[in-house]
């Protein structure tokens, strides 16, 4: 019961905020199983009621998928006093009483002084993301050299440095390995690693509690690093932003190293001012695509390992055949089928994958692989797969290449990096090139392409 638990806070870590998971879910344990309840251990009652009224669905949800579609019917609760030392002294990031403290009558609870929230520092970095359990890829590849360079260099090189890319992607990775290796030059380091929207809710705090000043010394005086996720969630919040821009300023001035990320590119953040725009542009900005087939394959490997999952080459590459949005997924993909396999007492094998995936992803028509579509180029041109792949630059093969590489960019909207491995490990501007002449061919009606692309077409369907 105790992994499953682990697997379903994983799950939920992922969808609350972080000041909220580890406010309300991090200090709770899970007891047993009683029936259809799930019995979780509470640091005291307050617990109870707010986690049923906030979080119940969220952490029944995540039970069920950790049990594959076992689902617990409710929560019970029972009090175990030794939890109390797990509680944060305040739940910045939330808007409920201290839960530090059990609930009182309505009366003595407004004279109760909330303490001041407390941010995290670096001895508080999640110690499972470090550089040395990173995978790196084409996706990932001038975000990870970067943050090493900061890592090793805090202040001198790439400053501030700017992490963007969807969810799940490995921003929040980068940072902690950041943190990490500076701790372990500079262990004296004062590190403070939060998400935008503690650092909001903290200078909100501040203003209302007239302790303004304390929070200006803490970040601008009393900070060697600063790593900030999400920050994104200052948009609109004109007043936050302006204490944020003069806390970016001390901290820049003074060589104190800065690192934000964000899901967006910053100017396509809406709502931010342009004058911190022009400051997260100033330095390194760094993006952080979906990871390519096999970027996501090594990742299976590197978790497997972790978690001393027996993991076979053929299953992986199914797994990272059919998930492609983002690294948690990926992950949480491959503990579902361990699970499952547990569960049933099998090992993981491609039959349990195709099952464990089946239970979890829509049923879709067959899809078109950039392989379907380099035999069709080889099919019409009379070459061999391996012609396609290989070095070749003379035009009888390196015209039908760049047809097929425009075709699957077209068609899949495969990125540049992946496409250049699947044709034999190109770089990604040899595809961009090809796909450039493609269509500057097509656009100036070049009667030859027009007419072979539109061949392929109707063959591909």
């Amino acid at each position: 019961m105790t992994e499953l638990w682990d697997r379903a806070m994983t799950t939920l870590r992922g969808r609350l905020s972080a000041e909220n998971f580890e406010t309300w879910l991090a200090p709770v344990a899970c007891e047993a199983v009683e029936g259809d309840a799930v019995v979780l251990r509470i640091p005291n009652r307050f617990y109870a009621d707010w986690i049923n009224n906030h979080y119940a669905t969220l952490v029944l949800d995540a039970l069920e998928e950790a049990a594959e579609g076992r689902r617990p019917a409710q929560l019970r609760f029972t009090v175990d006093e030794n939890l109390q030392e797990r509680v944060p002294p305040a739940p910045s990031g939330s808007t409920a009483p201290p839960p530090s403290t059990l609930a009182r009558p309505r009366a003595r609870a407004r004279t109760t002084h909330t303490p001041a929230p407390t941010p995290v520092r670096g001895s508080d970095l999640n110690p499972k993301y470090r550089f040395d359990n990173y995978v790196v890829g084409p996706s990932n590849q001038l975000a990870h050299a970067a943050s090493i360079a900061v890592g090793s260099s805090p202040g001198k090189r790439y400053n501030p440095m700017f992490i963007y890319g969807g969810v799940g992607l490995g921003k929040t990775h980068l940072m902690n390995a950041m943190g990490h290796t500076i701790l372990g030059d500079s262990p004296d380091a004062v590190i403070y690693y939060l998400s935008a929207e503690r650092f909001t809710n903290e200078f909100i705090w501040s203003l209302q509690n007239h302790r303004i000043d304390e929070f200006r010394r803490r970040y601008r005086e009393n900070c060697d690093v600063l790593l900030m996720d999400d920050i994104q969630f200052l948009a609109g919040r004109d007043q936050t932003q302006e204490e944020f821009f003069h806390t970016f300023n001390a901290l820049y001035h003074s060589d104190k190293q800065i690192v934000v990320t964000s899901d967006v590119y910053p100017q396509n953040i809406p709502e931010m001012e342009e004058r911190l725009l022009s400051r997260f542009q100033s330095g390194m900005v760094a993006d952080i695509q979906p990871p390519e087939v096999d970027t996501r394959v090594a990742i299976l490997r590197k978790k497997a390992e972790a978690e001393r999952i027996a993991l076979s080459d053929d299953v992986a590459h199914f797994i990272a055949q059919v998930v492609k949005s983002n690294v948690r997924e990926l992950e949480g993909t491959l503990l579902r089928i361990a699970v499952k396999g547990e569960l049933l007492g099998r090992s993981i094998d491609l039959d349990l994958a195709k099952e464990s995936l089946r239970a979890h992803i829509p049923v879709q028509e067959q899809a078109l692989t950039v392989e379907d579509i380099q035999k069709a180029v080889c099919a019409y041109f009379g070459l061999k797969l391996t012609e396609l792949k290989s070095k070749r630059r003379h035009r009888a093969v390196s015209y039908p290449r760049q047809v097929a590489m425009y075709l699957c960019r077209q068609r899949l909207g495969t990125s540049y990096p992946e496409l250049g491995g699947r044709f034999g490990g190109k770089d990604h501007t040899t595809v961009i090139s090809a796909v450039r002449k493609i269509t500057g061919l097509l656009e100036s009606d070049d009667e030859k392409t027009v007419s072979v692309v539109q061949a392929i077409d109707r063959k591909l369907g």
